[in-house]
């Protein structure tokens, strides 16, 4: 990228005109980059994630959501990214974090132009391995 950009110039704004982004674009692409760090197990609070779960079981519905659990605000050149998650059990959720961050905003800002100011995560839940043959067993018989 060239310092050749006038003042009031983006990637996005040019003498050419302007190129605009929708939010859900920027949804998709933070979801997925959100997804691919390992330690994430799923995204969205719990009524989201119960909702989408009936959505996806009716025939020809468009498979899983991969904005759920994904808040953004989009301006002219700036970008920023609100997630809800649930960790694995065991994951150091600050190392986690800032790894989300990181993938997030190197995600959106390489596909879009934006400037990502900031990527804010929420950690709503743990989820907790289950051992196979033990789910609610009775301790008695």
């Amino acid at each position: 990228m060239g310092g050749s950009r006038s003042a009031g110039q983006s990637r996005l704004n040019n003498d050419d005109g302007k190129i605009m982004i929708a939010e859900n674009v920027v949804q998709k692409v933070a979801g997925v980059a959100c997804r691919e760090v390992a330690g994430v197990h799923a995204m969205g609070d719990g009524g989201t994630r119960a909702f989408s779960a009936i959505r996806e079981r009716i025939p020809g519905s468009s498979g899983p959501n991969v904005s759920q659990g994904v808040g953004v605000e989009v301006g002219e050149n700036e970008a920023a990214v609100d997630l809800d998650i649930i960790v694995e059990y065991g994951v150091s959720i600050a190392d986690l974090g800032r790894n989300i961050q990181r993938n997030v905003k190197t995600a959106v800002e390489r596909m879009t132009g934006l400037n990502v100011v900031e990527v804010n995560v929420s950690v709503d839940d743990v989820h907790l391995p289950e051992s196979d043959g033990q789910q609610n067993q009775s301790r008695v018989s």
